[in-house]
């Protein structure tokens, strides 16, 4: 987060956009890093440690429902059936591209134990089993944290220019990120000069084009345009995914994965084309 914040901030100054100005402009942006930034990749790392890859990419990529309620009461967005429909096809698709068919023939029987005991049963339990250690419980807290950053965005941008806020947001969130993982994760550091070309290129990647570029892009989308319609755009994570799985590394998706995606779609279909009412998204200010 810290680099890729740092190179959004350059890009930034270098395009003429105002740097951050007034004790009202900076506290929205720290309130801003510490949600989206601090809490939302903490909680993210620690969950992707403790639970299966499929079982917390439904709950990290559920977040539009958060953002559709909190964007409902705050700011008049409103969604017809057919969007309300939209987003739980957009979840049920999730759950389609992401569990295993033994967990899903296990959910359709009623047995939500049993398929969540199939879900998780190659994840190691680490402590007591105590909230702490539950990884579905910190990649709840890492969407939620996650939506309400979206939400927020608005009223940073009352007083920031949108990819500045980005910027900075990343920046100084990510610094107790930073300082954690340098007091608790010594070996990384000492390990960084044995990197090879492949590491260090999916360094970049990340943090070049998964962080700057994406976190920018998308928060000056949701500063300008309906959050509920453009937070509904992250049900098609696991399908790109899937899709560079297939590309790269020859994995294949069976009929119920299939099945899954076009469901995905038709949700996202309806959520932005079908199902506005109300006042809808604020113009930018």
């Amino acid at each position: 987060l810290v680099p890729a914040g740092a190179l959004l901030i350059a890009w930034a100054a270098s395009r003429g956009r105002p740097m951050p100005k007034g004790g009202m402009a900076w506290l929205a942006i720290v309130v801003f890093g510490l949600v989206d930034g601090t809490i939302f990749q903490g909680c993210l790392s620690e969950g992707l440690e403790r639970t299966s890859a499929g079982l917390g990419s439904v709950i990290i990529d559920s977040q539009p429902l958060t953002v559709a309620v909190l964007a409902s009461i705050f700011f008049g967005e409103k969604l017809k059936p057919a969007g309300i429909f939209g987003l739980f096809l957009g979840v049920v698709g999730l759950l389609l591209l992401e569990l295993p068919k033994e967990a899903l023939v296990g959910l359709a029987a009623g047995d939500t134990q049993g398929a969540l005991a199939m879900v998780t049963a190659s994840v190691p339990s680490n402590g007591d089993g105590g909230l702490w250690d539950n990884g579905e419980w910190w990649m709840l807290c890492a969407a939620q944290s996650m939506a309400v950053g979206t939400v927020m965005v608005r009223w940073v941008c009352k007083y920031v220019d949108p990819v500045m806020a980005t910027g900075w947001h990343m920046a100084l969130g990510g610094l107790p990120l930073l300082a954690y993982s340098l007091s608790t994760e010594p070996e990384v550091y000492q390990n960084l000069g044995s990197l090879g070309p492949m590491e260090i290129g999916g360094l970049l990647y990340t943090s070049l084009l998964g962080s700057a570029l994406a976190y920018g892009a998308f928060f000056y989308f949701a500063s300008k345009g309906s959050l509920t319609k453009l937070s509904s755009l992250t049900f098609l994570t696991p399908m790109f995914a899937a899709f560079f799985g297939y590309l790269l590394l020859g994995e294949t998706l069976d009929e119920v994965q299939l099945g899954g995606a076009a469901v995905t779609v038709v949700g996202i279909y309806l959520v932005n084309t079908r199902a506005s009412e109300g006042t809808g998204a604020a113009s930018s200010d």
